[in-house]
């Protein structure tokens, strides 16, 4: 299925701006993330309530079928989860956006969306780029070498195998000596 997303210069300026409402509390930040979101797909700007938590603090996010969201503000992210980092939030956001502009099927497809949103927003680090520069320097009989290095079994599937081969071998002798008698 495909699936529109921003390019990745809107993106990484709704992350941007996400993050910073994160850590300041500042409304504008969360503002123009959303308002830039709802701009690019044509859609009106979701109501939005803050709240201390949802559903005795096991949701983080609601989206309802007339337009609403409720969120866990992140002053009150870090009370109570196991998982309350910045980052977790932000893809809260995402996915209770998806929900918003996809209804159909909402579960899956916000999903995937928040997924998508996410894909492409860390620029690769030089280390990662050097490390594939390196990565085709490789010869190809070394690459020959590497894809023919053999796996060893693992122990219990060879004792299984052991163990079928002695009631295999039991049953052949069983065989002959009934044919001899």
């Amino acid at each position: 299925m495909r699936m529109i997303v921003p390019p990745v210069a809107h993106r990484r300026e709704i992350d941007r701006n996400l993050a910073e409402f994160f850590r300041g509390h500042r409304a504008a930040y969360f503002n123009r993330a959303i308002s830039s979101m709802c701009r690019y797909f044509s859609v009106r700007r979701p109501r939005i309530q803050w709240f201390e938590y949802i559903d005795w603090g096991k949701t983080a996010g609601r989206t309802y079928e007339d337009g609403r969201i409720h969120l866990v503000h992140p002053e009150n992210w870090k009370r109570g989860r196991i998982y309350f980092s910045e980052r977790k939030w932000i893809q809260m956001i995402y996915h209770e956006m998806g929900h918003f502009i996809l209804w159909s099927d909402a579960e899956r497809k916000a999903e995937m969306f928040s997924r998508r949103m996410i894909t492409g927003l860390r620029v690769p680090s030089r280390r990662g780029a050097a490390r594939s520069r390196t990565r085709t320097g490789i010869s190809s009989t070394r690459r020959a070498a590497n894809r023919l290095r053999k796996r060893r079994p693992r122990i219990s599937i060879a004792r299984k195998s052991r163990r079928a081969n002695r009631v295999a071998s039991r049953r052949i002798t069983a065989r002959k000596s009934r044919r001899v008698a």
